[in-house]
């Protein structure tokens, strides 16, 4: 049984709808006094943007009553705030993001998806344009890992879950 090219193209096109369309990374946003602001983001890591316009990243290790202690790992600015401890005090904390990784099926699921679409993508190219054993294994090696590879990214963003949280004036 011999499949046309155009057969190939729509098993191609479904399997990569398939793959990646039920897992879409999620955004939350969430609106929290300073209060309830602890539960929420303690020990984890958080991305703010200061007034200055500096933007910080860090691990949460306190929330006070007048600001936010935080292990800053990332900075726009670093002579005007340096990498390590740092307060941040309540009136400059209005919107935080923290991202975290909720397992790792969109990565295991983009590199099987990825692969297969590679090594189908790939030998269709290769026996269609491809005059010499040499250039259709190149061919057919460099779609597989390019696009195996493009899965496996694809799938890592999915894996991740965003929450903005804005914190209210109590």
């Amino acid at each position: 049984m011999k499949i046309d090219t155009k057969t190939w193209f729509r098993i191609l096109v479904s399997l990569c709808v398939l793959g990646v369309s039920p897992l879409t990374a999620g955004t939350s946003k969430v609106e929290v006094q300073w209060r309830e602001l602890s539960s929420l983001i303690l020990g984890h890591t958080v991305s703010l943007v200061l007034p200055g316009g500096i933007a910080i990243a860090g691990e949460v290790e306190a929330v006070r009553d007048d600001s936010l202690a935080l292990d800053v790992r990332k900075t726009s600015d670093s002579k005007s705030q340096p990498k390590g401890t740092a307060t941040i005090p309540r009136a400059s904390v209005t919107t935080l993001q923290m991202t975290e990784a909720k397992g790792s099926g969109g990565r295991i699921l983009g590199v099987v998806v990825g692969a297969v679409v590679g090594l189908v993508a790939g030998g269709e190219i290769a026996v269609h344009t491809c005059n010499t054993e040499g250039a259709a294994a190149g061919t057919l090696t460099g779609v597989a890992v390019g696009v195996t590879t493009a899965g496996y990214y694809l799938g890592k963003g999915v894996d991740r879950h965003s929450t903005i949280i804005h914190v209210v004036r109590e």
